[in-house]
């Protein structure tokens, strides 16, 4: 059982969908933010004479985000089955936005709409001279069917009715839940450093913003801006407590991380934090509690879910999201420079060295 579901590969098609997903997110995101951020509204539709330049943008960035559903289900369908999964992909996740089953609807829809078309590839067998049909009509048509009837009469009523709940109840919650709302995502989020977890726990955002519920992905991606940040304070923060925490070469990779993190990119403190990883990852989860949580109380509520400080503007209220990252530095900062092994200059100069080493070629045989 285990290795049938270690070939299905589920996080990997979904992990591929969604690399497909964010840029088209973050483009909609930001032409709906500067939309109406200068006046203007997302319409049903754009009746000529009617509308302004505005109005244009958020409509366009609207109608965009409004099939996340569309899109999520289309990438993991052409991840499970290439080209031919794209049609069936694309109706099953249609099928999704028109009952109401939202972004999980649309995850399922397209594992069931990938799977359908492989195994039809696979299994159907056709005349000799069909064969070159099986592609682009026989699969297409016969999953695209098959997926439809079965997301809008079967699966996608229980879907939308569980999205409806989640969504209320979500919007529903209390200060005091949103606190713990907030902590796990938190620390969710940065466990891994952008790795699966975080990945996993981004799909799971994004099915809330779908449903029109922003605070938890905007949560996850202030957390992502802000640990990078933290790494970087802790630097100034040891020096105040007289500590020597960071060698030249993880003083040089700083340089280049904290950038990153300003622009949401979180790998680049990847190389830092593997020098100390479990001190690392302890400051890095703390930190990304507290800035969770703090984000979350605070209603921080991003249109664009990607963009590290160029959320801020996309926001209600922009200090909201400013704060959570202050809080978030801070902590992540202070507990790393705290916790983080006070190095002699001999451990110093050890580790310059390792780094300074270069490869000797002398042992390398090319075949």
């Amino acid at each position: 059982m285990k290795e049938i579901w270690k070939k299905m590969n589920l996080k990997g098609h979904l992990l591929t969908a969604i690399s497909y997903l964010i840029p088209i997110v973050c483009g909609a995101g930001f032409l709906v933010a500067i939309g109406m951020a200068l006046g203007g509204s997302s319409q049903d539709a754009l009746i000529q004479g009617k509308f302004s330049f505005w109005d244009t943008l958020a409509t366009m960035g609207g109608k965009a985000l409004g099939l996340l559903p569309v899109i999520i289900a289309t990438g993991i369908s052409f991840s499970i089955a290439g080209k031919p999964g794209i049609a069936p992909g694309f109706v099953v996740g249609l099928s999704a936005n028109a009952i109401s089953a939202g972004f999980i609807g649309g995850i399922i829809g397209g594992y069931i709409a990938g799977f359908l078309a492989l195994w039809i590839l696979k299994n159907v067998k056709v005349p000799e001279w069909a064969k070159g049909l099986m592609p682009t009509v026989i699969v297409p048509l016969l999953s695209s069917f098959i997926s439809g009837l079965l997301m809008i009469y079967i699966i996608g009523i229980p879907i939308a009715a569980f999205t409806d709940w989640l969504t209320n109840f979500l919007q529903g919650l209390g200060s005091s839940s949103m606190l713990i709302f907030g902590l796990v995502i938190g620390f969710l989020s940065i466990v891994d450093f952008g790795g699966p977890v975080n990945k996993t726990v981004y799909a799971f955002t994004l099915t809330l913003l779908a449903s029109g519920v922003k605070e938890p992905v905007t949560a996850l991606q202030l957390v992502n801006t802000s640990t990078p940040i933290g790494f970087g304070f802790a630097y100034f923060v040891a020096k105040l407590l007289h500590k020597n925490i960071y060698g030249q070469a993880q003083i040089e990779n700083l340089k280049s991380a904290v950038p990153m993190g300003v622009l949401n990119i979180v790998e680049g403190v990847i190389p830092i934090v593997m020098n100390d990883l479990f001190r690392g990852i302890v400051a890095a989860a703390i930190g990304g509690a507290a800035g969770g949580a703090t984000s979350m109380v605070l209603g921080a509520d991003s249109t664009v879910p990607f963009g590290g400080f160029l959320m801020l503007p996309t926001m209600t209220h922009p200090w909201t999201g400013l704060l959570a990252i202050i809080v978030n530095v801070f902590v992540t900062g202070l507990v790393y420079a705290l916790i983080a092994k006070n190095k002699t200059d001999e451990e110093l100069a050890t580790e310059e060295k390792a780094e300074e080493e270069e490869i000797s070629f002398d042992d390398i045989e090319i075949l």
